[in-house]
């Protein structure tokens, strides 16, 4: 489809964060030009779609590197409880009863909260990358599918044949390896995966260093913490991403600088299970390489970038106590262009001719994102997901104020949500 976003305000992320005025035209899924007010403007086309933007802010959409989008069906069930017990007495029981049909649903209604959110992509890790890659396809939304092998419902021989299958089955799909955690999967497992990691040579993705006890227990096991032991293995030999990342040590802040691993910061997450703030001082120091993500509505509960961004700005400079210890502009990055480099997806920031066309924009008129002192610290300090007016992915909105276009009825999706929650909880 070929469409003019026009009367606009455009937000680079370059190392100015510049803010300019002008059009954006989309053809074919890419941005084919950008025409900043005064310059001499092509030749008029005629367009599918035009769009007055009146003044409001065009950018690159949020990239959610870290979530389990199924997992909808939890939110709000099992809170105020221990990470322990939280996971083995209501989310490993509840989880265990899914059907394909159910995980469809629940991924439908996280996709609705992700579009009207400005979230254009997700890395997702769940049960049946299949059924994760046909929906996200289906409802036209990106979705880097990250395999959770462990020892009790997943196998390596499956993640082979995902990684090959689930890397040519769409534009908008990509499969990464990883596993769900270094004590939810055994050494002989993590040895096998080494193998097929550097066969590939590709990265591995996986939950580390989120709590204490976590810790604690692989030294208990294999007298290392979790990122240098998975390290000593060989499985970050070509990169890849940790998730969480709270209790990581200085030697191995040093393993990730060198293995140029991600840290992917979960502070909502983080904060309701009481895991700990994560050192984002001394990572973003250290030259770590950093995305943001939401972690599942099981943990969080909602699927809100704008909230990551200002729990992650502000719980920084809580850690220092320091509040001058980060800039906003720093946090936007990480959700944008850190996100799409740790999921591997061409993101420079930028709105330019060439790239994806997966843009937002943002409503400069309501209250909260006035004045405009500073555009980037608004969207960091006050900006909220009903200043989502539209989300763009590969060139087709998705959501357009208030209304969702992904192939399926989002009225029927959450009825049926519902209706299959209660069957899981009550069954």
């Amino acid at each position: 489809m070929n469409i003019r976003l026009y009367n606009a305000r455009i937000l680079d992320l370059d190392a100015s964060h510049t803010v300019r005025s002008g059009e954006v035209r989309v053809l074919d899924g890419k941005i084919a030009e950008v025409i900043y007010d005064g310059e001499i403007k092509p030749e008029d086309r005629i367009f599918d779609r035009e769009i007055d933007c009146k003044g409001n802010l065009l950018m690159r959409g949020f990239n959610d590197a870290h979530t389990h989008s199924a997992m909808t069906f939890l939110r709000s069930l099992a809170d105020d409880k221990p990470t322990p017990k939280w996971l083995e007495e209501d989310i490993f029981p509840h989880e265990a009863k899914l059907t394909d049909d159910d995980i469809a649903d629940f991924q439908r209604l996280a996709i609705m909260e992700y579009v009207s959110g400005g979230i254009v992509s997700a890395m997702d890790m769940y049960l049946r990358p299949d059924v994760t890659a046909e929906v996200f396809a289906n409802a036209g939304m990106r979705a880097v599918i990250v395999s959770g092998l462990n020892d009790f419902t997943s196998s390596l021989s499956e993640l082979e044949v995902q990684y090959d299958r689930l890397n040519s089955c769409s534009p908008l799909i990509s499969f990464k390896a990883g596993i769900h955690a270094e004590y939810t999967t055994s050494r002989d497992k993590l040895e096998k995966l080494s193998a097929f990691v550097h066969d590939k040579k590709t990265g591995i993705y996986c939950h580390a260093s989120e709590t204490e006890s976590e810790v604690g227990g692989c030294i208990e096991r294999y007298g290392l913490p979790p990122v240098k032991f998975l390290a000593s293995l060989g499985l970050f030999d070509f990169g890849g991403g940790i998730y969480h990342g709270v209790h990581v040590t200085d030697e191995e802040i040093e393993i990730l600088k060198e293995k140029e691993v991600y840290t992917v910061i979960n502070s909502a997450s983080n904060c309701k299970l009481a895991s700990g703030i994560a050192p984002l001082k001394k990572l973003y120091d250290k030259g770590i390489k950093l995305a943001i993500g939401t972690d599942g509505p099981a943990s969080n509960n909602c699927l809100d970038m704008f909230r990551e961004m200002y729990l992650t700005a502000v719980l920084c400079k809580l850690r220092e106590k320091d509040a001058a210890c980060i800039d906003a502009s720093v946090i936007l990055d990480m959700a944008v262009k850190g996100g799409a480099g740790c999921m591997g997806l061409e993101d420079s920031g930028l709105i330019s001719a060439g790239l994806p066309a997966d843009i937002i924009m943002i409503d400069m008129n309501r209250p909260n994102m006035q004045p405009v002192n500073n555009i980037v610290k608004n969207l960091v300090y006050s900006g909220q997901t009903a200043n989502i007016k539209m989300t763009m992915v590969s060139g087709r909105i998705l959501y357009y104020n208030g209304e969702y276009d992904l192939g399926f009825d989002p009225e029927e999706v959450i009825g049926r949500c519902g209706e299959r929650t209660n069957k899981i909880v009550s069954g």
